[in-house]
């Protein structure tokens, strides 16, 4: 999933991804991307203990790769517009 989070979901959205996550657990392998720290998801579940299984489903056993806070579609447009080529 890329740009997990971008979005806000509706009480029922958020449940169906809970639904999915839930069902791929300790099954299949599931990649999220997003630029929102986890002290923001409650926004986009707009539950509090919704946003907390959730984020209990997607980190459990998992490996969190954090690469920073700039978007590298970001860091490639400065780049190219600042390079000296």
């Amino acid at each position: 999933m890329d740009e997990f989070g971008y979005l806000n979901l509706d009480r029922k959205g958020a449940k169906l991804l809970f639904q999915i996550f839930t069902e791929r657990e300790e099954r299949k392998a599931t990649a999220v991307a997003t630029n929102s720290p986890f002290t923001e998801w409650d926004k986009t579940f707009g539950d509090a203990r919704l946003c907390a299984a959730i984020a209990d489903r997607i980190t459990f056993r998992c490996t969190l790769i954090q690469t920073g806070t700039e978007s590298y579609r970001y860091q490639a447009t400065q780049e190219a517009l600042f390079s000296p080529n």
